[in-house]
Parts: structure tokens; C-alpha cells; sequence
């Protein structure tokens, strides 16, 4: 009875209401707009309108939004320029839109550096025009001391790709850092070529994940594969062209050199000091993040292994856990880890 009701437009309220499991009444007041209703119901009330093609069910969905708090939710992204930063920039808009709990609107910062000062400013900044914020930050006790600022002004705080030392977060949003780190350390050991020397490339050490990779990727080569030489790391500051430079560099003083774990960004500098070398057959080469630049150097053969993170969960989860807190929820998880992709040449 069920699916004939579906595929015609003469739906009433009462199967609207036995399909949501709610009463007609509830259904009512969804309609017609005529007294507070959970949004989950509502919710659950107009999907059941539109999948039975009741005849009014987009007027329904405007009751709904009419109903639903207006908020804000304000980004603290990294580098403008950055393929990663826009594609997270994308879809946390594309998230933000698909909400029902609130009628959002977005803002977006992007933070060319990587000064602590900036980022503390930004975040001063962007919580007198948002209701909830999500920062990509370095952990710094001034990054920390804007956090619990914003807190104390009732504008929660989440950590977005990288956690923040500071008790006053509403949230974290990323993968395991040291999972991921550990995850390479494994490909390191099995696939690198001939042994020898492996070296590695980090951002900054104030990224906590950057961090928190480089401490499993040494972890694992330490249990697993003492006889692999460790270079010190290149801190490089997060930049592509001192990405370049640190490899290029590496590459040139280190002639048994047999792999790189690159644990931030800039890969496409990385990629190009590979092939200046000659060094791209034969260099196990692991990065993060499948951009445009990593997809050409596995598809080329210099790029080895990509650990990405999966920035459509990755945003679905922080401005789902933004609304909860907003709407006076407890956020699914106060950590939320999202698990990590690998990617290959052969599963691009």
C-alpha cells in the first residue's frame, strides 16, 4: 500500500504521518507552521512528504527553514592559494547548505601564515561575525588563550585537521596523525628501494598532525626497520618553494638517499625537485593530500603513496558537530577521527 501511495500526488497528512511514525497532528504543525517542533521530526516529517510526493511538500520545506535558528558559521583556513584549502573551502560551503537544524550562512578567512599572532587575530576577528567557529591552526598558547577568548564569549571553538592544547575546544575534526605516520612507516619499510638513507619533510612542528606523523612514521622505522638510516627532519614552514628547496637540497647532500616522507604540504615542490634530479624512479616518495599535483606524480611514477584526508567527511563532520553545539546538542564525539584514504596510481 505503501509504494502505490508513493508514486501518486494524492498523499494526505495521515500517510505522511504513519510513514515518519508521528501523529497527524505533528505533521500539522510542520505544515502550517503553527507551533514549535523538534527539527529532527521536522525533518523526518519532510522526508516522508517527499518520498509519498505530497502535493505541497516544498512549501512544507520552506515552514522548515522558517522554523530553524539563523547562524553563522566562520572557517580559519590556511593558505588561499592552496588547492587543498579551496577544495575544503568547497565543501564546507556545500555541507553548511544541506543543514536542517539551522538556516547557516559562512564565512571564510584564509591565513597566509603561519604566525601565531595572525591566526589569534583571525580568530578574535571572526568571532564577533560568527556563531561557532572551526580553526586550521598551529598549537600555540596564544592560538590557545583566542580559543578560550572566543569560548568565554560563547562562540565554540573546533579544531579543524590539526588539535589545539587548550581544555576549552567544542570539538576536533581530523584523521590520527600517528596512525598515518605509522601507516607510511609500513610502506617506507616494505617498498623503498634498496635500503639506505630515508628523510623527512615537516611543515611545522606546531601542527600538532604533522607532528603527530612524524613521531609514528620514526615510531614504526625504530620497531620495525632499524636498519634504515633516518635523517633529521627539514622543518620548511609549510611552503612550496622552500619545499623545493629542502628536497632539492636533501637530494643533493644525501647520495644513497632511498625514500621521502613528506608529512605537510607543497607537494607539487617536492614533485619538481624529484624530476630536476632524476630521482623519480627511484626515490619512494610518500605525501599527503591528493591535489591536482600529487594525482600527476603518481601518475608519472614519482609520487609513491598518498595519505589523504577525506575532506568531504572531514567537512560534513565539523559543520554537523558546529550545528549540534549550536542548536544545544552534545556533538556526536568531542574527537571526532575520520579515517584516512590511501591512494595509489592504481586507484586514482
Amino acid at each position: 500500500m505503501e509504494s502505490i501511495i508513493a508514486m501518486t500526488d494524492r498523499s494526505t497528512l495521515k500517510d505522511i504521518a504513519q510513514k515518519a511514525g508521528v501523529g497527524v497532528a505533528t505533521v500539522d504543525r510542520v505544515l502550517n507552521g503553527r507551533a514549535p517542533v523538534k527539527a529532527a521530526t521536522a525533518t523526518r516529517v519532510l522526508e516522508a512528504a517527499e518520498a509519498l510526493n505530497y502535493h505541497a511538500h516544498r512549501l512544507m520545506r520552506r515552514r522548515i527553514e522558517e522554523m530553524a535558528p539563523a547562524k553563522t558559521l566562520g572557517f580559519i583556513l590556511q593558505k588561499r592559494g592552496k588547492w587543498f584549502y579551496q577544495s575544503l573551502a568547497d565543501n564546507l560551503r556545500k555541507a553548511a547548505a544541506d543543514l536542517r537544524e539551522i538556516r547557516s550562512s559562512v564565512e571564510i578567512d584564509f591565513v597566509e601564515s603561519l604566525s601565531p599572532d595572525d591566526l589569534a587575530g583571525a580568530l578574535a576577528d571572526m568571532r564577533e561575525r560568527a556563531d561557532a567557529v572551526a580553526v586550521v591552526a598551529v598549537d600555540h598558547p596564544k592560538v590557545a588563550v583566542a580559543a578560550t577568548q572566543s569560548a568565554e564569549a560563547d562562540v565554540p571553538v573546533f579544531a579543524l585537521l590539526s588539535q589545539l592544547d587548550t581544555p576549552d575546544l567544542a570539538g576536533f575534526v581530523g584523521i590520527d596523525g600517528r596512525k598515518a605516520g605509522r601507516t607510511a612507516g609500513w610502506a617506507m619499510t616494505r617498498f623503498a628501494r634498496g635500503g639506505g638513507e630515508v628523510g623527512i619533510l615537516i611543515g611545522s612542528h606546531r601542527y600538532r598532525t604533522q607532528e603527530d606523523r612524524e613521531s609514528g612514521f620514526r615510531s614504526y622505522l625504530r620497531e620495525y626497520a632499524a636498519d634504515i638510516r633516518l635523517r633529521d627532519s627539514v622543518v620548511y614552514m609549510d611552503d612550496t618553494v622552500l619545499a623545493y628547496e629542502a628536497a632539492a637540497e636533501m637530494l643533493s647532500a644525501t647520495p644513497g638517499l632511498s625514500g621521502i616522507y613528506h608529512c605537510g604540504g607543497g607537494v607539487e615542490g617536492v614533485v619538481r625537485a624529484l624530476e630536476e634530479a632524476g630521482r623519480g624512479a627511484d626515490i619512494f616518495y610518500i605525501c599527503h593530500e591528493k591535489s591536482p599535483f600529487a594525482v600527476d606524480g603518481l601518475l608519472s611514477g614519482t609520487v609513491d603513496l598518498v595519505i589523504a584526508n577525506p575532506i568531504e567527511a572531514i567537512a560534513r563532520t565539523v559543520v554537523g558537530s558546529m550545528a549540534q553545539v549550536l542548536t544545544g546538542k552534545q556533538p556526536d564525539a568531542m574527537e571526532s577521527v575520520i579515517p584516512f584514504e590511501l591512494v595509489t596510481a592504481e586507484n586514482i
